[in-house]
């Protein structure tokens, strides 16, 4: 039986979370060091195969699909080292969110934001530009000191901000392209408590004071269904409080039976009986109660999701973001569109990341969802027509049907991404069909 760190014929198909991209490989890679790892991406590379990096599939694009080697990076995990005076902490590129999250309990220490879930690997996460929310915070990537990649020979190339400032803002978010990440160096903060506090309010309410709610909260977002004409708000802010962790029994009761068990029975319901769905929306409008939390930071950012969908997310400029949500749910209204998942909006900073949909502009996300096995593309095309109408910019881990040619004009610093790409992968090994439709050739 093949070891581990092998690199061994694939007989199966490679699926992501939602179980909506699939591809086969011809061979995949379980590293379980750095010089495994760079054993492999040379080794593919000598055999003229293209390679691909895949952590935990939690992306709805095509981003790490491949029929070359894929590589799966998710045994280099932990942390390699830690000063916590300074709040750098270096981790394998495989590490999982939910394990950082705890190493770094155990330091003293926490990620300054978050996403609402941490099932992705933190190379994954950053690659793709993952985000929680908070008005003045950056996304994750931006947490980001120095980034360690595997080049196509084998090479091993630290990027860090003194040595390579273009080159790391251009592989903070590299959306796979650049090499085979193998560590990264994080800039973490002593850990701290958050409150957080759910309510449903009407929508058209929160939506007038959007911008007010944004940055009068450390970290800001509300979910609404189209069909509904509430909104469920959620805000957490920073708090000298102790954490409270919740019972066992409350925390299944709210974030399995009710977030997860209801949300998929009133999903599937709403597949077999579409015309049902506003009446099924406004039912889960309203099951969607107000509640207080008050824990340790990570675990008050990330939400459990059993529920499978597919996805798509904009980030639009933070001024437009109403208008834009707006728009979407009059679409989805008038066309009468099946859909029951809610919509989701969050706001960040901007940061200097190249490829960073925020990239030098405050950004409101607006997050769209189809419940899995139900058409989504035309919804999903009709969102990205009017999210074009503002310059909006996807989130690369989820699905759009942008063009290199479309997405140039929208990256102020497309052109040193570019020269980046060139530096790092000249041969465009780190490639495929997806690298080749954002990117270009």
């Amino acid at each position: 039986m093949a070891s581990a760190g092998d690199t061994q014929a694939s007989a199966l198909a490679w699926r992501n979370w939602a179980g909506d991209q699939e591809c086969s490989p011809a061979e995949v890679a379980r590293p379980r060091d750095r010089d495994e790892l760079a054993e492999a991406v040379a080794s593919a590379a000598a055999a003229g195969r293209k390679v691909s990096v895949a952590g935990t599939g939690h992306s709805f694009t095509e981003t790490a699909m491949t029929d070359g080697t894929m590589i799966d990076v998710r045994a280099l995990s932990g942390v390699i080292d830690a000063e916590r005076s300074s709040g750098l902490v270096r981790v394998g590129a495989g590490t999982l969110l939910a394990d950082l999250n705890e190493e770094l309990s155990r330091l003293g220490l926490a990620m300054e934001n978050l996403g609402d879930i941490d099932r992705q690997t933190i190379a994954g996460a950053i690659s793709t530009g993952t985000h929680g929310t908070g008005a003045k915070l950056r996304n994750i990537s931006a947490q980001v000191e120095a980034v360690e990649l595997i080049l196509a020979g084998g090479a091993v190339r630290e990027l860090s901000a003194d040595r390579d400032p273009e080159l790391l803002r251009a592989a903070r978010v590299g959306i796979g392209a650049l090499g085979a990440i193998s560590a990264v160096t994080l800039r973490c903060v002593p850990a701290f408590t958050l409150r957080r506090v759910d309510r449903p309010c009407p929508r058209e309410e929160v939506l007038d004071t959007f911008q007010e709610r944004a940055e009068a909260n450390d970290h800001f977002e509300l979910f609404t269904f189209p069909y509904s004409n509430s909104a469920l708000v959620l805000e957490r802010n920073r708090t000298e409080e102790p954490p409270h962790p919740r019972g066992r029994a409350a925390a299944y009761l709210n974030d399995i039976v009710l977030e997860n068990w209801a949300l998929e029975a009133i999903s599937a319901a709403g597949k077999l009986f579409p015309a049902a769905i506003p009446r099924l929306s406004r039912l889960a409008a309203r099951l969607a109660s107000g509640s207080t939390a008050t824990d340790r930071s990570d675990r008050i950012f990330a939400n459990e999701r059993r529920v499978r969908f597919t996805e798509m997310e904009y980030g639009v400029p933070r001024e437009h973001g109403a208008e834009a949500a707006r728009r979407v749910i009059e679409w989805v209204r008038a066309n009468r569109y099946p859909v029951f998942f809610p919509i989701e909006m969050r706001v960040t900073a901007d940061d200097d990341a190249l490829l960073s949909p925020s990239h030098e502009r405050e950004t409101a996300y607006i997050a769209v969802h189809q419940y899995r096995g139900m058409e989504w593309r035309p919804y999903f095309e009709a969102v990205e027509e009017i999210m074009d109408d503002y310059g909006g910019r996807p989130h690369w881990g989820k699905r759009h049907f942008q063009t290199a040619a479309t997405l140039a004009p929208r990256y102020p610093r497309w052109a040193d991404f570019q020269a980046a790409r060139d530096v790092l992968d000249p041969d465009r090994v780190f490639a495929n069909e997806y690298a080749a439709r954002v990117l270009g050739v």
